[in-house]
């Protein structure tokens, strides 16, 4: 079947040439414009250039088919012309191939998406209705609901830019969402919040400075689409999981409608010393299953994009989100690659964490560390240098594979997260646990030479209760999300501690801010790299919502107003992050195992009682042992170099119980002394009680004490 070619001129074609099928998309090079685009099962492709208006103008048949690329060379075309493809081949889903040149098609390479789908019935390949589902054809043009592939020139000024390159031992993640963050920001012009350039905003960047974070990790900006089910509910999808071009900045996030936004963000950041690190969607596209609409790679090359089932007909899903990519294909795998190293060497941003990783890393027999993606980043020389975080896990068979990344890869320690709730919510068991995760949890990556930084700490993110929620709530309370509250874990670990949601009770309030710097110093006195969730420094709220994907309103925007009331917290995240990268002790690049060293007799770690006593086999094993001493010995081996450490001698008190308890404080040599650097009960320095041999540690509270001046070898 063929599109109408209605009002269609000719005025490229006449000067049209062969071109080459490298690189792949539509590449300016000061003269014309190179199009190549892969498809090994296409009998034909057609090029369709489009007005300012979106209106089609012109329909080039790529005159050349080279390596399964074609691909053509217009000399008259510049940087601002629009375009999408029509790509001719088989309609036999059986088979799983899905060609219909009625449908316009977004470029997988397009460096900008222009305008946002508008959901009709012609974006689907087969006749929405229709008793033989997508077993049938659709013959309706769908570009006058498809949003366009437009050229840009690549040319960019950065002028004295230089990369912070922010060593992972120096690291503190701050994940955020690019529209949220500045929605209701005071300080920042109505025109620029919720995009790019209000995120590159003066105080916006000075404030997020001012925490002491080290680089910010921004949820997804690759261009992706609203679902259709969310926007009949008045929803939208605000996450960003939902990708629909992996090249291309995401449209409502640009106020100047250019991709240098984007580029003036990340060098106002750099020049402040921050890195940015993006939350990238290669498991899985906005096409979804079967019964999906088409609006590229299922148009392009359905059979080679996607990985099908048995029935090809089908698609494996172990995203949950209706389909799944296929990096196995040495094509596909260069698209993302590409990509990567687009977003690397053009945009330069400073790192990448993959949502699903472990698809990323799948082979036709299932999970290989040694798998094509892994291995493909491991040796790029782009790639190297820069950050890669995983999310270890997907709901595919085998799916969880937290540990099992190659060297180099830093992963989401989800176990970090649940004991860490777990022990600070009082359950029993939960110490030797919440011990193992304080030092790095080397039973997890301590391997292969892994450093404490592959385990990336955190008791909050995007996906479930922000912090201050998740000491509010018992349960979830995601009835805004139009799922009659079944959507979202019920899983949280969480505890209201005696109301649930907002109270007026001074005790319950003072506790639960007690709990928020409990947990906000778990993950900053660890070891490994901590991450804290954007909003949490200021107590933010999300009404008990812990599945706010589809809230694209004041459920999910930053109330500014609130955080300049919770500056205390603020200050104590400050100090926090001022004492972390201090204090080496606090970010090791050697796993601690607690075993005194042959040559010194020093133990890295000591697990203290609070009569001052080791830690014993029965005392670990007590359900109910609430309380521990972390003692951090200054004087252990920061290396495998013979050289003795010269750092402050650091000690942790944790108590869970909601009783106080007195802790005795180990021995010093002569004119040494205990000094107290924080307090979780009066979030400062000051401590409640104390004596030079003994301190009250407050119930569900801990302290952070420091030798002066330090005991050195």
């Amino acid at each position: 079947m063929r599109a109408s070619r209605d009002s269609v001129t000719a005025s490229h074609a006449a000067t049209l040439r062969e071109g080459l099928p490298v690189p792949l998309g539509a590449t300016w090079d000061g003269l014309g414009v190179n199009f190549a685009l892969f498809s090994a099962h296409a009998t034909r492709v057609e090029l369709c250039l489009f007005d300012d208006d979106g209106k089609e103008t012109e329909r080039i048949t790529l005159p050349e088919y080279t390596d399964e690329v074609w691909h053509g060379y217009l000399p008259d075309a510049r940087p601002g012309q629009l375009y999408g493809y029509r790509v001719h081949g088989p309609y036999e889903p059986h088979a799983g191939h899905r060609f219909n040149p009625n449908k316009l098609l977004l470029d997988p390479y397009a460096k900008q998406v222009v305008g946002e789908l508008e959901w009709n019935d012609a974006l689907f390949g087969y006749t929405i209705g229709h008793p033989d589902e997508d077993l049938s054809f659709d013959e309706r043009d769908s570009a006058p609901y498809m949003p366009k592939s437009r050229v840009i020139d690549q040319a960019f000024t950065w002028g004295t830019h230089y990369w912070p390159g922010v060593p992972w031992d120096r690291t503190i993640l701050y994940e955020m969402h690019v529209r949220g963050y500045t929605m209701l920001h005071p300080r920042v012009p109505q025109v620029l919040r919720g995009t790019f350039a209000g995120l590159a905003h003066q105080d916006v960047v000075d404030y997020i400075r001012s925490l002491g974070v080290t680089s910010v990790e921004l949820m997804p900006v690759h261009a992706f689409i609203d679902d259709k089910n969310l926007l009949g509910k008045g929803l939208r999808n605000y996450w960003g999981y939902n990708t629909l071009s992996f090249f291309s900045p995401h449209p409502r996030y640009m106020a100047s409608n250019t991709v240098d936004e984007f580029k003036e963000m990340v060098a106002h950041f750099h020049d402040a010393g921050l890195e940015v690190i993006l939350d990238v969607v290669y498991n899985h596209t906005a096409e979804g299953n079967h019964l999906g609409p088409t609006l590229s790679l299922r148009g392009i090359d359905n059979a080679t994009y996607y990985r099908l089932a048995e029935d090809r007909r089908l698609y494996v899903n172990d995203t949950g989100t209706g389909n799944t990519l296929d990096l196995s294909h040495s094509r596909v795998l260069q698209t993302v690659m590409d990509s990567l190293r687009y977003w690397t060497t053009a945009m330069r941003v400073d790192g990448f964490r993959f949502d699903l990783a472990t698809i990323l890393g799948r082979e036709e027999h299932g999970f290989d560390q040694g798998g094509g993606f892994l291995d493909a980043c491991r040796q790029d020389p782009v790639l190297g240098r820069v950050k890669l975080i995983a999310e270890p896990w997907d709901i595919g068979p085998g799916g969880y594979q937290s540990g099992k990344f190659s060297p180099g890869w830093s992963e989401w320690n989800d176990r970090f997260r649940d004991s860490t709730r777990a022990f600070w919510r009082g359950d029993e068991g939960r110490l030797p646990d919440f011990a193992t995760r304080l030092t790095g949890s080397a039973d997890i990556f301590d391997q292969r030479g892994r450093r404490p930084y592959a385990s990336i700490n955190f008791v909050t993110a995007h996906d479930g209760f922000t912090l201050h929620d998740l000491v509010s709530y018992n349960d979830k309370h995601n009835e805004a999300n139009g799922e009659d509250n079944r959507d979202g874990s019920s899983n949280n670990l969480s505890w209201n501690h005696g109301e649930e949601g907002p109270t007026e009770n001074p005790d319950i309030h003072a506790l639960r801010n007690r709990q928020m710097r409990n947990m906000l110093a778990s993950v900053l006195l660890a070891q490994g790299t901590p991450m804290l969730l954007a909003g949490d420094e200021f107590a933010r709220s999300q009404g008990g919502n812990n599945n706010a994907y589809c809230q694209d309103n004041e459920i999910t925007w930053f109330n500014w107003e609130s955080a300049a009331e919770c500056h205390q917290l603020t200050d104590f995240v400050r100090r926090l992050t001022r004492l972390r990268l201090h204090h080496a002790l606090l970010r090791r690049n050697r796993f601690m195992h607690g075993v005194a060293e042959e040559e010194t007799g020093v133990k890295d770690v000591t697990w203290l009682t609070p009569d001052g006593q080791e830690f014993n086999e029965e005392r670990w094993k007590d359900p109910r042992s609430y309380c521990l001493g972390m003692l951090l010995d200054g004087r252990a081996k920061p290396t495998g170099v013979k050289k003795p450490g010269a750092d402050s001698t650091l000690l942790l008190l944790v108590n869970a119980h909601y009783e106080p308890m007195s802790f005795q404080l180990p021995k010093l040599p002569p004119r040494a002394e205990w000094r107290l650097l924080l307090s979780s009960a009066t979030g400062s320095r000051k401590s409640t009680s104390s004596d030079h041999n003994s301190v009250m540690l407050e119930g569900r509270s801990l302290m952070l004490y420091k030798v002066h001046p330090p005991v050195l070898a």
